[in-house]
């Protein structure tokens, strides 16, 4: 694990992982509805990372971690640990370059999330989360096999990887006033500060995390780090228990506010993509939009940009979650 300070990570980072991912990487389309507009009462910018490569920005991240590995480093492989897209995103990068990957994931976790794992050529092993602790699973597995691991969110390079899909919503809408992403263990989020931040300062940054999962919000509230038992949402990428030492610094420095949605909150915004916008939208993707259509962060009169994290949920869960 990365445990070099973040206090130098830049949006020069960030531009440097763009360069990487340039042509490897999906620009994902900046979607817009009336609709949205007219409820909100401003204009909203959807950067839809559910159209990335293995549907979710994780590949961003992830593919920046790896194509810097060495010869040696590659030959080793590398083990991750996820409840599914930085699964899927560390195993597709790990296909194209031709590393060997091995990746912990819970025994709960969508199938179809374990399936795409597997289907890009990872080994898969399952681990109950709620009993055992991934982490030394994964570190374990390093000692064994002489591998690097590449953690979900606390990594420099997985920061700035993840940044670049805000980097790429301000190139297209650069004159935002708010920008929202979910907020896990802040990958995204502090990588989207140092991006927008880095653009221009004024920009309010705001984090989306499911109310039962609130770990973010807690610590910037007490202005530390803060763990809580494995938060039960159906918000399945957003389980996290705490921020990283690298992206909590970040996100107390960069962020305006950490809010909550509940769960019948984040089926409404599925719903709401997909019937006035035809967007597929996993429950942790819906995070942010989540909260604006809930009126949790304030955007009326003002130009928000929301990244759309991820849209890996098969038609099973989909449906049933939308009739629920």
């Amino acid at each position: 694990m990365d445990t070099r300070s973040a206090a130098d990570l830049s949006i020069d980072d960030v531009r440097a992982a763009a360069r990487r991912l340039n042509g490897i990487a999906h620009r994902t389309p900046v979607l817009t509805s009336a609709t949205l507009d007219a409820r909100a009462g401003g204009r909203i910018f959807l950067k839809c990372e559910n159209f990335q490569r293995m549907g979710a920005f994780k590949f961003r991240g992830a593919y920046n971690r790896l194509v810097q590995l060495n010869e040696a480093q590659r030959r080793g492989g590398v083990v991750a640990f996820s409840s599914g897209n930085h699964a899927q995103g560390v195993a597709l990068a790990a296909k194209l370059l031709g590393i060997p990957a091995a990746i912990i994931m819970p025994e709960d976790a969508p199938k179809s999330k374990i399936a795409a794992t597997e289907g890009y050529g990872a080994e898969v092993i399952l681990y109950d989360r709620y009993r055992s602790h991934r982490e030394e699973i994964a570190q374990g597995l390093c000692d064994e096999r002489g591998a690097i691991m590449v953690p979900p969110f606390n990594d420099r390079e997985i920061i700035a990887g993840a940044g670049t899909a805000a980097l790429e919503l301000l190139e297209e809408v650069p004159d935002l006033d708010n920008v929202l992403t979910p907020v896990g263990g802040g990958g995204l989020l502090s990588g989207s500060c140092l991006a927008a931040h880095g653009t221009n300062p004024a920009i309010a940054m705001y984090g989306v995390e499911p109310e039962a999962g609130n770990d973010a919000q807690q610590s910037l509230q007490k202005g530390e780090i803060v763990h809580i038992g494995v938060p039960r949402t159906i918000a399945d990428g957003l389980q996290t228990q705490a921020p990283g030492s690298l992206t909590f610094p970040i996100m107390r420095e960069h962020v305006r506010e950490i809010v909550t949605v509940r769960d019948d909150e984040l089926k409404d915004a599925m719903r709401f993509a997909f019937e006035r916008m035809k967007l597929v939208m996993e429950p942790s993707g819906a995070a942010s939009l989540a909260a604006v259509l809930s009126g949790k962060i304030p955007v009326s009169g003002k130009r928000t940009g929301i990244v759309i994290s991820g849209g890996n949920v098969d038609l099973e869960r989909f449906t049933s979650l939308l009739a629920s």
